[in-house]
């Protein structure tokens, strides 16, 4: 056996499997490309490269550990993954479920003799997967989102889709409207938004105790124990505690209120973020490492908005461009703090100042989670 790559999924496999054969940029010259040796490709090393390309025998983790007899759960999507497979793990923990996946769990790690595997699915891995299937299919809505992995949109898409073509019958998928017509064995249900899903599975919404996108997470995350079990538990459901960095609301010193969204790393996560404050004028952080998607439809849905950008980040004159084209209020920042200052001068008791960047954060920090937690920081010192 071989091991693409060194990081989380690459060290769990060679633990598991220590006589493996581990290649990566450091030792590439001593691959052999004629070999038909089972290689096992880590999610984050592209279709492009060198050894990607000479692989004969690649799986993902996905087809090389999951078999018939593992029942498995896998939710995709642009936005939302990470939520909505900490809200099934809540639900499904006293029926023996176990999340991992791109959680931070390595299927190498996952206990097998588990009933039920939660897997946070990325586009990455399912690019790679040609035979593993899951038996229930959550996707989240699909934005443009990793264009320059994936080469293009259509491309990111297909592979959101792809576990589709493998369903067989008695099997479920739960997917967005627009894909209605795409054809599988699986027994789909579609939904165009969160009042349509929870009709569709017969759950009162005004029980569940979150907010967009945040409600979506959660009723995806409940047509589990509905499929599965007939059972919906909204007190379950309503004990789960979001992560931090996730629309999360806080006062400053002045009473003013704002918001840590830096989770918010494509413009998908922004859009739903913005819903929550349409009666309020809202001073927004858009910034960073936008992985070359097209904002134009972030900026569409802004201009919906009574909104001011302060831009900040790599694609600051991007930002410019576009806010001007549609019209809408821009202050040029650069760094989070000025854009933190400039809001300050402006923002009153009835305004909202959010962090939701539509962008990656590592132009200018450690990860999201810096780039969150230095927000909140200048906030506090006002």
């Amino acid at each position: 056996m071989r091991i693409l790559g060194r990081g989380v999924t690459a060290t769990a496999i060679f633990e598991k499997y220590p006589d493996a054969l581990v290649y990566d940029d450091n030792n590439i010259n001593e691959f052999d490309a004629n070999s038909d040796e089972i290689t096992i490709v880590s999610p984050g090393i592209p279709p492009y490269h060198s050894l990607v390309k000479q692989s004969k025998n690649l799986l993902s983790e996905y087809d090389f550990f999951i078999d018939e007899k593992i029942f498995s759960i896998w939710i995709s999507g642009t936005n939302g993954k990470t939520t909505t497979t900490q809200m099934c793990e809540t639900l499904l923990k006293p029926f023996g479920g176990v999340a991992g996946g791109n959680i931070g769990v390595p299927l190498a790690k996952l206990d097998v003799q588990a009933p039920i595997w939660i897997l946070e699915t990325s586009s990455f891995t399912i690019h790679y997967t040609n035979k593993a299937r899951p038996n229930i299919y959550l996707l989240l809505p699909i934005t443009d989102d990793h264009v320059s992995w994936h080469g293009s949109f259509e491309e990111y898409e297909k592979a959101k889709l792809k576990p589709l073509d493998f369903l067989k019958e008695g099997e479920v998928a739960i997917i967005p409207k627009k894909y209605e017509d795409y054809p599988t064995n699986g027994f789909k249900i579609t939904y165009s938004n969160s009042s349509e899903l929870a009709s569709k599975l017969d759950i009162e919404i005004d029980k569940i105790k979150f907010k967009e996108p945040f409600l979506l997470d959660a009723l995806m995350a409940m047509a589990t124990t509905k499929i599965l079990f007939d059972r919906v538990d909204y007190d379950l459901i309503n004990s789960f505690k979001i992560d931090a960095h996730k629309v999360e609301e806080f006062n400053d010193n002045h009473g003013r209120l704002w918001v840590d969204d830096s989770k918010a790393t494509n413009l998908d996560a922004t859009i739903w973020a913005m819903t929550n404050y349409s009666d309020k004028k809202v001073h927004l952080i858009l910034g960073g490492n936008d992985k070359g998607v097209n904002l134009v439809p972030l900026f569409e849905d802004l201009k919906k908005y009574d909104v001011t950008i302060y831009a900040i980040g790599t694609n600051v004159q991007k930002l410019e461009s576009l806010s001007k084209e549609f019209g809408l209020d821009v202050v040029v920042c650069n760094i989070i703090d000025n854009a933190v200052a400039e809001i300050s001068a402006r923002h009153t008791k009835d305004s909202v100042a959010m962090l939701s960047p539509a962008a990656a954060s590592l132009d200018q920090f450690k990860s999201y989670k810096h780039r969150g937690e230095k927000f909140k920081e200048l906030v506090k010192a006002l």
